[in-house]
């Protein structure tokens, strides 16, 4: 059963491709801001060298051409395509009509005013520009003009968006080949999961084949080794009950025999005889039908009770063996939409029921009622109710266990192995054996019989 208080974590291979994709997401992303930075250096210090060479050059036509003619036309200056100029002579601004004065940077105008050559980034209408200014002290001029950094911005943010979906393909690739290393690498375990399954379910000789990795290999034959130990250990207890009890049923076989003839002479005994006499009988039967049942299990611990399924009809199995244990005047409910024949293993389906039917008399005042209903669409639930005190919540799973006892029964007689009996009969049917409380009161044991019409 698991803990409910545990806190659930995600599963190994989820997390193992987490991992992969989260460190290639980070590693991608760091090296595509780089790799961003460098470029956008790159390109715009190659942007403003442009300009500043085309300026200076232009600035050069402008200075050589006031010094050969008296006037100079600013429309007539040749441009880059989108970009703009002012020119200042004799602190007379020229500028053309759509791109005024205001709309270079004042900064850049006061500094080269001041006799300097400089150059700025600024916005114009939204638009990115960048300027630049140069000094013409020999015809006492200033020449300014502006670039446009459009073109650059926009491959700018092509390099972002190609390296954004380089970082989503590259944790896509990563997530694929986390998720991709985490099943080759966890194939061994699940193999591990499935042999441990197998032995928990009985397969005692499940084993992992050998490895080529010689990590896995050793993992492998350690399982191997443990199972191995476990498999002779569990079966050495198996034989050492099986053992005990055929030893036993010899020697209680001739006691009971002598007790029943002592029995059958009890009113040749003294009154004190008799009562010690009673003691004998009921604790030599008791120990008689203990060893029988540990016999029985220990068939079925061998793995030597196959089922044998045949056709039965409840409606005259379930009141024929109510009436063979001493139950006849128990009601017997058979539900209306129960087909005519089941396909159950006749001798267990006796077994389960008699066990419940001794273990309500036993230890919960008596059966009052046996019903079988479907469930599903090919199985079947028998229920069996009785007038006890019911079984408390903290036991209703354990004394389904080998000589387990409720807390209403230790007092009382019994070998504690019924119930594990009746368990492991439903098992063999692919069903399950539970108990829950009767409404009025008292306890209701069901077993769920699967695929039997």
């Amino acid at each position: 059963m698991s803990d409910p208080h545990r806190r659930r974590t995600l599963r190994l291979r989820t997390r193992v491709t987490l991992f992969f994709s989260l460190t290639a997401l980070v590693a991608s992303l760091g090296l595509a801001v780089v790799t961003y930075a460098v470029s956008r250096s790159f390109l715009i210090d190659q942007r403003q060298q442009t300009a500043r060479t085309q300026a200076f050059a232009n600035a050069k036509n402008v200075r050589d051409q006031l010094l050969l003619e008296e006037r100079f036309e600013i429309l007539d200056l040749r441009t880059e395509s989108g970009g703009f100029p002012l020119l200042v002579l004799d602190g007379v601004p020229f500028a053309l009509p759509q791109y005024p004065v205001e709309a270079f940077p004042v900064e850049l105008l006061l500094v080269v005013g001041q006799g300097d050559s400089a150059q700025q980034r600024f916005e114009y209408e939204g638009k990115p520009y960048v300027a630049v200014g140069v000094n013409m002290p020999a015809v006492d001029a200033q020449y300014v003009e502006a670039f446009p950094m459009e073109s650059t911005e926009r491959n700018l943010r092509l390099i972002a968006i190609a390296l954004l979906v380089g970082s989503g393909v590259t944790m896509i690739i990563a997530g694929f080949l986390g998720w991709w290393a985490s099943r080759r690498l966890l194939r061994p375990l699940s193999r591990v999961s499935e042999a441990a399954g197998e032995i928990a379910t009985g397969g005692l000789d499940a084993r992992m084949q050998p490895e080529n990795d010689p990590d896995l290999d050793r993992l492998a034959r350690s399982f191997n080794d443990m199972a191995d130990a476990v498999q002779t250990r569990i079966e050495r207890e198996a034989r050492f009950a099986s053992d005990v009890s055929h030893e036993l049923r010899s020697p209680i076989t001739a006691l009971t025999a002598a007790v029943e003839v002592l029995d059958g002479r009890r009113d040749d005994l003294p009154d004190r005889t008799q009562q010690a006499l009673d003691v004998v009988v009921s604790q030599v039967r008791r120990f008689d039908h203990m060893v029988m049942d540990l016999l029985e299990l220990s068939r079925i611990d061998a793995g030597s009770t196959e089922l044998h399924r045949e056709e039965v009809d409840l409606r005259e199995l379930l009141p024929r063996i109510a009436q063979r244990y001493g139950f006849g005047d128990v009601p017997v409910e058979i539900d209306a939409r129960m087909p005519a024949l089941a396909r159950i293993d006749k001798l267990r389906f006796e077994r389960i029921v008699a066990n419940l039917l001794e273990n309500a008399r036993e230890h919960g005042g008596g059966p009052i009622r046996v019903a079988v209903e479907p469930q599903g669409r090919s199985g079947v639930v028998l229920s069996v109710d009785d007038a006890g005190p019911g079984v408390a919540r903290g036991e209703r799973s354990r004394i389904f266990e080998r000589f387990a006892r409720g807390s209403a029964a230790r007092h009382r007689v019994g070998t504690g192995l019924g119930l594990s009996l009746v368990a492991e009969h439903a098992h063999a049917h692919n069903g399950e054996a539970w108990v829950e409380d009767r409404p009025g009161g008292g306890a209701r044991f069901r077993v769920s019989f699967a695929e039997v019409y």
